[in-house]
């Protein structure tokens, strides 16, 4: 707000000055009754922010008010713009006499109640003609317009990006200078802004406001809501260039984007091994702190992870609930029976850079890379000997332990390898192995 401590030398002086003062304070405040979020970047409405921006508004017009009252008062000495609001702000506080039955929030005119009514009836009696979308006032309605015009008339001086209205635009700036002006009491978190501190709180209170209709799950945020409702309907609006994967929000797009970009812009300082996620990186770290904090309730045995905790438990259950629909198999994870079915269609979405040659999972690409880099992260403890996958340095202990836990249930024989034990049954079956696998018994 435009600060005017000088004192007025003449009386007509005083006037100009007041009148330019109180058109940029309303200037101001018009622009911030339009301060909404753009729908179709992000459909969702702050009522909280539109009670406080019609607050404002009324605000601005009750102080022009006042500032022409005292000038009216020819026997007093001129105020700075400054003073004139401040002795304004004691006195509204007082004069506020309109209550909200649903909310207990409180207004100085029955039009700003009127407005503010619409937040919990639900009526939007503005509608955009092009897209059918409603809005509580016409002030959002206008600047929605901006969305189907593509005008974007205010400029960031700094780094030239262009807004749709100056609220968005002055929250912008933030990022430049660093403000955080909005403090979370609770935590001492800071924000750019008033919305992101309101739903920054409910993280303290636990509140939910948006339910979905079809399971009752509850969320934070309308947009979280808006992602989940993709669940029910099916809707995958975001869909990758190169594999044409499909997905339900965007941040998981570009998270997806980074597989075959190669980016890995997560590194562990104790190795300085890169990886495409974060979470990745949290729990690789474990590896170096020991760290296990998923315990099976079955056996005790520890986990890394919780996906890691969740494959095992199958070994307990032996469900297999998920069945491929082209030869039958059963699998006890969906995302296991997902990756066989490419084995049926023939689909490789994941592509090495180095060599073109393409894979049905990102695990088989990643295993596949360690040819060209020379990684062999898994290493015998008996001969210190180097393996790139988990399943050969398995395979190569049992040279060690010479264990033979593959047992034939017909004659007792024991194997180190399960394949060993799949050639030797064929004797059983009267089935004639070939020379090579004749050899390898």
């Amino acid at each position: 707000m435009l600060e005017y401590s000088h004192q007025f030398t003449t009386a007509s002086d005083h006037q100009e000055e007041l009148k330019s003062a109180r058109t940029e304070f309303l200037k101001e405040d018009r622009e911030k009754m339009r301060d909404p979020e753009p729908c179709r970047t992000k459909l969702t409405e702050d009522t909280e922010e539109l009670t406080d921006l019609m607050e404002e508004s009324e605000e601005s017009e009750e102080l022009s008010e006042a500032e022409e009252k005292h000038h009216e008062n020819p026997g007093e000495k001129p105020l700075s713009r400054s003073k004139t609001k401040k002795t304004f702000l004691k006195k509204r506080r007082v004069k506020k006499s309109l209550t909200c039955s649903q909310c207990g929030k409180s207004f100085t005119t029955k039009q700003h109640l009127d407005v503010h009514m619409r937040i919990h009836t639900g009526e939007k009696p503005f509608t955009c003609d092009l897209c059918g979308t409603s809005f509580t006032d016409t002030g959002r309605l206008k600047r929605h317009m901006r969305v189907h015009t593509g005008e974007k008339p205010f400029t960031c001086d700094l780094c030239g990006t262009s807004f749709t209205d100056t609220g968005r635009l002055k929250r912008h700036m933030r990022v430049h200078t660093g403000e955080k002006p909005f403090t979370c009491d609770l935590c001492g978190t800071s924000f750019t802004d008033t919305g992101r501190l309101k739903r920054h709180m409910r993280v303290h209170t636990g509140e939910k406001p948006f339910t979905c209709d079809l399971c009752g799950k509850s969320f934070t945020q309308r947009a979280h809501l808006k992602g989940h409702m993709r669940i029910h309907t099916g809707e995958r609006p975001y869909a990758c260039n190169q594999c044409r994967k499909t997905f339900t929000q965007s941040p998981h797009l570009k998270e997806h984007m980074k597989i075959h970009t190669g980016e890995k812009p997560y590194m562990c300082d104790q190795c300085e091994k890169r990886f495409t996620y974060k979470h990745e990186l949290t729990i690789h770290t474990r590896i170096h702190t020991g760290e296990k904090p998923y315990a099976c309730d079955q056996c005790g045995k520890r986990f890394v992870s919780g996906s890691h905790l969740k494959n095992h438990l199958t070994v307990h259950t032996k469900e297999k609930p998920h069945s491929c629909s082209d030869c039958g198999k059963s699998f006890s994870l969906l995302q296991s029976l997902k990756g066989h079915q490419k084995i049926h269609t023939g689909e490789k979405s994941y592509m090495c850079f180095e060599c073109k040659k393409t894979f049905i999972s990102a695990n088989c690409l990643k295993l596949h890379q360690r040819i060209h880099t020379g990684e062999k992260p898994y290493k015998c403890s008996h001969c210190d000997k180097r393996f790139s996958q988990s399943a050969s340095l398995r395979k190569h202990e049992t040279i060690h332990s010479r264990e033979k836990p593959h047992t034939c249930d017909q004659c007792g024989k024991s194997f180190a390898f399960k394949n060993h034990l799949k050639i030797h049954k064929k004797i059983h079956a009267a089935e004639k192995p070939d020379q090579r696998s004749l050899r390898l018994l």
